[in-house]
């Protein structure tokens, strides 16, 4: 596949996440909340996770930002469901990893459509957009323990 074939696949699935967010909502009950937001750009997040016997058995946001924080928050959730803590804690370190326009090995995690995002390292302002529900899981689950 091209670059361009692959730059365009990625930008598609970007605004799908973005248009039809993945686990968008609020969670009832006792979940562990982290409200967070980029004052340099007005985006703004609300992550909750329900975490079990150190296993993310769920994760919801709700927030508004750009295309890149939502579309991010939407994978990172996705990706971290079912995940204990320690992986969910790897894969937010590969993620930052690749921000940075760094080599990941992605061996023994899946990143699934987070690779999507991967472009926006070319773009500096926008890192802290992708970073954003990544920072409040990390600070999350830093609390939590």
């Amino acid at each position: 596949m091209s670059f361009n074939n692959l730059d365009t696949l990625y930008r598609q699935v970007i605004m799908d996440h973005y248009k039809n967010p993945r686990n968008k909502g609020v969670m009832e009950g006792d979940v562990l909340t982290v409200d967070m937001n980029n004052p340099t750009c007005g985006d703004r997040i609300q992550l909750q996770l329900q975490v079990e016997e150190g296993v993310v058995k769920d994760a919801k946001f709700d927030g508004e930002g750009c295309s890149i924080s939502m579309s991010s928050a939407s994978m990172m959730t996705q990706a971290i469901k079912g995940k204990n803590i320690d992986d969910a804690l790897k894969m937010s370190k590969l993620f930052s990893q690749m921000m940075l326009g760094e080599d990941i090995d992605t061996a023994d995690l899946d990143l699934e459509d987070i690779e999507a995002l991967q472009g926006v390292s070319k773009f500096p302002a926008r890192i802290k957009c992708a970073t954003l529900a990544w920072k409040a899981m990390e600070k999350g689950v830093n609390e939590e323990q």
